[in-house]
């Protein structure tokens, strides 16, 4: 890593300040190469001057991190110029006519996590703000990004550590004879980990609930006011609303917002029997989509029966046309007409959907999910070990196997394979 990368860090297209960001040994000879200062660069002060992009020159400025003081934990330096495709490219071109090179995608991240300066996870957490589309979404990266996981992880690995010591203890000075004493310890410990290791991988589901979004099926009869339901919940008109039954006949979708939580809201076909081929397509797709929601609002006309849904998806039961009658036999009366109802009704789909008690989950990675799957694995074959008082020497390669899925969480024992397909996913000059 001592050669000098160079990349584009902002957005392309039109805008105030582009920036192009060096990292490495010889980052600041590049930029006295380009920039108008004369004098020493002190680090992390922002200098205003002239910028040689080569066929052109740029007002702006430029700033000199001093390794280990920088996000990739070497020299670096960064010139803010002005925004715009040509004058971006053109400081890009100048900075590699000086002797960098580009940057591969993530490969600054990369090089901060190989200097020591964030964990894997902390840096799949990066990852996760940068693509978030809801506030939860971006509460949940930062707090992996805040090395929460990892912290979590390290802790768990301290308390295995103990238990090796132990072991090694015992099987160092057997005179001693600690055994029964040591085992009994052991297992105490292993049952903790082993507790908390369930408690992390039950937070998974509320994970990729924040990760992918909560999926709402709204289902019912033709005219039930699904369409209009849907409409008023996304605030524009999305699907078409008709007084002919069956105009539905693929699924509309539409997402908002709740609390934070992306909620992505499929407008169904009516269910009923039909001779129409498109339309029993149309309710085929229906109820391949209640299904697989998340939850269900079953739009509910007067005296219909309760539906018998085959799943066991949470349902939401609403009587539509609240601003015409209201009526007692659902779990909320909604007027699409005048927004009577909607915000109980966005209320029961945050707690229905996504659950309150959810805000914290921060587990939504799958790489991280397999990782803590196989530990509680090798947690729990140790327990069964130590238990069944099985020799030391057994346990305690089932210990270190869990303690090394633990460290894939950090990048401590992640495979090179795993470090560089994590870091595909960045762009480039992040």
């Amino acid at each position: 890593m001592n050669d000098v990368i160079a990349a584009i860090a902002t957005a392309q297209g039109l805008g105030g300040v582009a920036i192009v960001r060096l990292s490495g040994a010889g980052s600041l000879d590049i930029a006295k190469k380009m920039f108008s200062r004369k004098g020493d660069f002190t680090p992390n002060m922002l200098y205003a001057g002239t910028i040689d992009c080569g066929d052109f020159s740029d007002y702006g400025m430029c700033v000199y991190f001093r390794a280990p003081k920088s996000f990739t934990g070497e020299d670096g330096v960064e010139f803010h110029c002005h925004g715009g495709r040509a004058i971006a490219h053109g400081v890009l071109r100048q900075t590699l006519a000086c002797g960098a090179r580009l940057a591969e995608r993530g490969e600054f991240t990369k090089r901060a996590f190989l200097n020591g300066k964030l964990s894997l996870s902390a840096a799949e957490g990066m990852a996760d703000m940068i693509h978030a589309q809801s506030q939860a979404q971006v509460r949940a990266g930062y707090m992996l990004y805040g090395e929460k996981l990892t912290n979590e992880g390290k802790r768990l690995q301290n308390e295995l550590t103990v238990c090796l010591a132990g072991i090694d203890a015992d099987l160092d000075y057997p005179e001693e004879d600690l055994t029964l004493d040591t085992r009994a310890e052991i297992g105490k410990t292993l049952a903790r980990v082993k507790e908390r290791l369930f408690e992390l991988l039950k937070s998974y589901r509320a994970g990729e609930k924040i990760k992918s979004g909560v999926t709402v099926a709204i289902c019912g009869k033709p005219n039930a006011g699904k369409s209009s339901l849907l409409n008023a919940l996304l605030g524009y008109d999305k699907a078409i609303v008709s007084s002919v039954a069956g105009t539905t006949r693929d699924a509309v979708e539409g997402s908002i917002e709740l609390n934070g939580v992306l909620f992505r809201l499929i407008d169904t076909a009516g269910l009923r029997e039909s001779d129409d081929e498109i339309e029993r397509e149309g309710i085929r797709r229906a109820e391949k989509a209640a299904a697989s929601a998340d939850v269900i609002v079953h739009v509910k006309e007067e005296e219909e029966p309760p539906f018998a849904f085959l799943t066991d998806v949470p349902v939401i039961t609403v009587a539509s046309k609240g601003d015409i009658k209201r009526r007692a036999d659902c779990d909320v009366c909604v007027s699409s007409v005048t927004g009577d109802g909607l915000p109980a009704l966005r209320d029961l789909l945050y707690e229905k959907g996504f659950g309150r008690e959810n805000d914290g989950a921060y587990l939504m990675e799958e790489r991280h999910y397999r990782a803590l799957s196989s530990a509680k694995e090798w947690v729990c074959a140790a327990l069964d070990s130590v238990n069944g008082e099985a020799p030391a020497e057994l346990y305690a390669v089932e210990i270190k196997r869990a303690w090394d899925c633990l460290g894939e969480i950090s990048g401590e024992t992640a495979t090179e394979a795993i470090i560089n397909e994590i870091f595909s996913k960045f762009c480039v000059g992040k």
